[in-house]
Parts: C-alpha cells; sequence; structure tokens
C-alpha cells in the first residue's frame, strides 16, 4: 500500500479577477453555461473555521492551533452576502444552502438567515433556505434558525458506534449530543432533515446498517457519500472509496429497496425507498457515477471567492468588486459572464486526468467551499 503524504501548507489560491463586461448582460433568471446548465443553486460558505477534525475534511496534521485561518476583516459581512446572493437569485437561483466550515460557529447566524429569507425569485416566490451543520450546536440553536427563516438542515453524521464516531471526528465529540441536535431540530420543524454520512472503506464502513435501521421510519433522509478526492489535505487514495452500488447492495439485502425517481433537477443523491414504505436513502456517487450533466450549483467562500465546481482549483474574485464600489447590475454582469464561461466536469473526466502532483494544481480545500 502507498505511503500516505499529506501536504502541510495552505491550499487556499489566489482568485481570477471577476471582470465586468463591456455590455450589461439582463438578470432574466435563464443564466446558464457553455454546457446549457441553468444556475439554480448557491452554496454559501459563512466561515473557513470547524470545532471538528474529520479526517476527510479538516485533518489535525495540517488544521492545528497555527493553521492562519482568516481574519474577520477579510470575510464578507452578512449585508454584503445578501448583496451577492440577490444578484444570484435574479439570475435564477432558488436554493441558498448556507455551508462552513461549520457554519453555527458564525456569530449572529440568524441575521443572515433573516437577511436572506427576505430575497424573492423574479416571479416573487421565496427561497428554500438550508444548512448543513455538523450537529454539534444544533440542539441549542434549532429554534431560532427557525425563528430566523431557515427552514431545512442536513446533519453531517459519519455513524452511530460512539467510539467511531469520536475517532472519526478527532476531537472526541460524543455522538449522543449530534442525535439530541437532529431531535431538536425535528422538533423545531426544521425538515424534512437529511443526515449525510461519508463512508470510508476500513473505517466506517460497518455503520451503514446501524445508521439505516436508526433512521427508517423517522421521516429522515439518510444520504451515504463516497468518500471524494476533494482538495489536497485529506490523503485521499482510491482503495478507500466504497461505491454506493455496494451500499445499495449492503442495505437492500437486509431491508428491501426501490429505487425512486429524482426529486427535482440537478439532485447529487439517486434515491431509494424502502419496499415497505417506511422511508428513504439516498446515495451520492461522485467518484463512481459522475453527475456533472446537470450540475446547477454554485459555490461562494466565506471571502467572496465564486467557484463553480466542488473541485476547482481557482475561484472568482467577487469581493473585489462588491468592496471597490460595483453597481448591483456590474455584479451581477459580472457573475453572468463567469457562468457563461462555466465548463467544469470534474468528475466526468477524472478517469482520464493525471493526479494533481502531475498537473501541479491543488484543488480547493472542502472545508473552505464547503460540500
Amino acid at each position: 500500500m502507498a505511503e500516505r503524504v499529506i501536504p502541510l501548507i495552505d491550499q487556499r489560491v489566489a482568485a481570477l479577477a471577476a471582470r465586468v463586461p463591456a455590455q450589461a448582460i439582463p438578470t432574466s433568471g435563464l443564466l446558464s453555461d457553455t454546457l446549457g446548465r441553468p444556475l439554480r443553486d448557491l452554496r454559501i460558505s459563512v466561515t473557513d473555521r470547524c470545532n471538528f477534525r474529520c479526517s476527510y475534511c479538516m485533518p489535525k496534521e495540517v488544521f492545528n492551533k497555527d493553521y492562519p485561518y482568516l481574519p474577520h476583516s477579510a470575510l464578507l459581512t452578512f449585508e454584503e452576502i445578501t448583496r451577492v446572493a440577490r444578484q444570484f437569485v435574479a439570475h435564477g437561483v432558488h436554493k441558498i444552502r448556507l455551508t462552513g466550515g461549520e457554519p453555527l460557529l458564525r456569530k449572529n447566524l440568524e441575521v443572515l438567515i433573516e437577511q436572506l429569507a427576505a430575497l424573492r425569485t423574479p416571479e416573487g416566490d421565496p427561497l428554500d433556505i438550508t444548512l448543513t451543520t455538523n450537529g454539534s450546536l444544533l440542539e441549542r440553536k434549532a429554534k431560532s434558525l427557525k425563528a430566523a427563516g431557515l427552514q431545512r438542515v442536513t446533519v453531517s453524521l459519519d455513524g452511530l458506534d460512539d467510539a467511531v464516531f469520536r475517532q472519526m471526528n478527532d476531537v472526541d465529540f460524543p455522538v449522543a449530543e449530534v442525535l439530541k441536535g437532529i431531535d431538536a431540530a425535528r422538533d423545531a420543524g426544521l425538515g424534512p432533515i437529511k443526515v449525510n454520512m461519508v463512508v470510508k472503506r476500513g473505517t466506517n464502513e460497518h455503520e451503514i446498517l446501524p445508521m439505516a435501521r436508526h433512521f427508517r421510519g423517522t421521516g429522515i433522509v439518510l444520504r451515504f457519500i463516497e468518500y471524494m478526492d476533494v482538495g489536497a489535505t485529506n490523503g485521499w487514495r482510491m482503495d478507500e472509496v466504497l461505491p454506493s452500488a455496494e451500499v445499495v447492495k449492503l442495505i437492500a439485502a437486509q431491508l428491501p429497496l426501490i429505487q425512486l425517481e429524482p426529486s427535482a433537477p440537478g439532485e447529487t443523491a439517486e434515491r431509494w425507498g424502502y419496499a415497505d414504505g417506511s422511508g428513504e436513502i439516498g446515495v451520492i456517487s461522485s467518484v463512481t457515477q459522475a453527475f456533472c450533466g446537470d450540475c446547477n450549483r454554485a459555490r461562494l467562500s466565506t471571502e467572496g471567492q465564486l467557484y463553480l465546481c466542488l473541485f476547482a482549483t481557482q475561484g472568482h474574485d467577487l469581493r473585489s468588486l462588491v468592496r471597490g464600489g460595483a453597481s448591483d447590475e456590474e455584479l451581477a454582469s459580472a457573475i453572468a459572464q463567469i457562468w457563461h464561461g462555466r465548463g467544469d466536469r470534474y468528475s466526468q473526466l477524472r478517469s482520464s486526468m493525471p493526479p494533481d502532483s502531475s498537473t501541479g494544481k491543488r484543488r480547493v480545500e472542502m472545508s473552505y467551499i464547503g460540500g
């Protein structure tokens, strides 16, 4: 087995300039990229910090006490985030997901949620406002998040066995506290709740069936995610990927499943329902079955860089426009020009691409722009 090498360097890279085109691009709500994919989903990272040190995302070897996190002055303010989001909504975004790091570490996040919840699509409809969290602070925050206008939450949970969970979060955080957070979210009406489990072969695959049994019949949708080659700090290896097809086969042998139709265009998860009608699971196969063809997601980093793919090597600097006096029309036109030029489809091309060590380019870290 090859030796694992984790580079101890800052993976954030200089952004490309976001340029205002000479002629304004109207906000028709029909923006599409070079492959005809519309812009519908915006994921906003509100912090680059997290209180967990999961090995597949923010390993301790890199994200230690000396790691240079972004200074507060570099982060977009809530007002700046809302202003940028408003331009995305004008271009067709209907869903906004708040991510991190761990988004609940951002102080007064409810203020931002209130501002985003007040936005409306060109048709006058409210947005779908969601949040992905590790659940550690959810018990105490669920009610205030709901009151601010948050609609749904997705909770990352990689196993029910306390020893396994503590090992994976690497800060000795108990699984019982996350389960309390999920209960609090359900009580607050933040649903339907989704629970994401990253499956890493040799680490937690034995937790697949216990997780399926635990959440079956609860109304909570459990989704299994293939361990991904995001960034460069997680020491990713293909032999640690458990294909989603094997996950489905394992569960179906004990709890019969039937395949369901996608619930929305561009959905990342393949849906499977329990044959007895007691709920559903999802599998996200970004390694073995690419879904780039209908990807409609953009990502905004906490310091205002626009990324067009989870596996991108560079972002586009919107913060300079926001703080440099650009008008809303100019900001919207710059966003449109960037999306018009988008041709990203990394997962589809993965099998034919050389490793990062050959290209000299490093992909952005998932902890920086969210999953």
